[in-house]
């Protein structure tokens, strides 16, 4: 593997050398990839400006999504067809009937099953080639550390204790991390690059935590959750701008869409010391 510390990769002027991302780095005969392998990305090897060396860094990155509920779902489902090589996927929770208008990992034979085990099962089918771990645990200080050092975390959690912690991890190990939340018809998405960018604390200074169930509509979630992956997809390959210094919100309803800039905090008390 050619390792150098120094190449930098470009989003429209961003220099993305400060972050893990190793896999950038390509096997001098990298490209001469099995018929089969290059049968399958055909379709995303297509896209101009795409080709081979994106889709090796795919195979290449490893991502972790934190929750498989409506956002986990269409994540996993979409990162593990993409070809990404290492997907670790983290929940808690067991498949509830409730949970069938959007949790499409889930079918009625695994109600009452964990949520990680259904997962593991669905996506290993989906693609062999992607080595895909789950850890059924809720995420706490103590234990956050069990993720790893990914190349980038997918925030799909659906609590804002969660949500902040898993920031607050992410700029400590400078992680980008993709975030996106929903309800009803409506949702937000943001990508967070550590000491380059406003942070999930920086633009939620004061968030309250909703108390109760939030309803949604089955789409809400997917369409966000798409989003989720092509921000991933873009921090894996350096194709494109994500959506840092900015969050998009998206009232599907109205068909209103906002994007609004937003600013890292110089006293920010998780990104603001560096």
């Amino acid at each position: 593997m050619l390792h150098n510390p120094n190449r930098e990769f470009i989003f429209n002027n961003f220099s993305a050398t400060s972050f893990k991302l190793s896999f950038f780095k390509l096997e001098g005969d990298s490209l001469s990839m099995d018929p089969s392998w290059l049968e399958r990305y055909a379709r995303q090897i297509l896209i101009p400006g795409f080709g081979k060396e994106a889709q090796v860094k795919v195979k290449n990155g490893s991502v972790a999504i934190i929750g498989l509920g409506g956002l986990g779902s269409i994540v996993s489902i979409y990162l593990t067809a993409a070809g990404v090589g290492e997907l670790i996927v983290v929940d808690r929770d067991k498949f509830q009937r409730s949970d069938l208008n959007r949790q499409i990992l889930a079918d009625e034979k695994s109600l009452g099953k964990y949520k990680v085990d259904v997962a593991l099962s669905r996506l290993r089918k989906l693609n062999s080639d992607v080595n895909i771990m789950g850890l059924k645990l809720e995420l706490s200080r103590e234990n956050i550390n069990k993720i790893g050092e990914v190349n980038v975390v997918v925030d799909c959690t659906d609590n804002w204790e969660t949500r902040l912690l898993i920031n607050e991890y992410c700029v400590s190990k400078n992680i980008p991390l993709v975030h996106a939340g929903v309800a009803g018809f409506r949702g937000h998405i943001t990508t967070i690059l550590p000491f380059k960018s406003a942070c999930l604390k920086c633009i939620f200074p004061h968030i309250a935590e909703t108390t109760g169930r939030v309803g949604v509509i089955g789409a809400t979630p997917a369409l966000f959750g798409a989003l989720e992956v092509l921000e991933t997809i873009k921090l894996l390959t350096g194709i494109g701008r994500p959506l840092f210094n900015k969050i998009m919100f998206i009232d599907a309803k109205e068909m209103q869409i906002e994007l609004i800039p937003v600013r890292r905090n110089k006293k920010c008390p998780v990104c603001g010391s560096k």
